[in-house]
């Protein structure tokens, strides 16, 4: 049956919690120190996309210390409301 079931995002709480996000990804050509490349821009990303990313990085299953550790604090709806609020976002240019 593939129906899985997804928290509704708050986006008004995403706000208040996706204010550290714009630190590294809301730079302008940001690039990570080590290893180099460029941080993602992620206003405008898919709700459910931004939703299993977070949840990798909660779970471990994606490798990223700084992602991991602020995945973490972020409890299941929470990261459902940094997705609402965030995917609501225009896509930086």
């Amino acid at each position: 049956a593939g129906s899985q079931c997804l928290a509704q995002g708050d986006a008004k709480n995403g706000k208040s919690l996706a204010y550290t996000c714009s630190g590294c990804h809301g730079i302008a050509d940001y690039k990570n120190a080590y290893p180099s490349y460029r941080v993602p821009k992620i206003g405008g990303q898919n709700e459910q996309y931004l939703v299993a990313a977070l949840t990798g990085y909660r779970k471990g299953e994606r490798n990223h210390p700084t992602m991991g550790a602020q995945a973490k604090s972020f409890s299941a709806q929470e990261i459902a409301d940094i997705a609402a609020y965030v995917s609501a976002q225009k896509t930086a240019k």
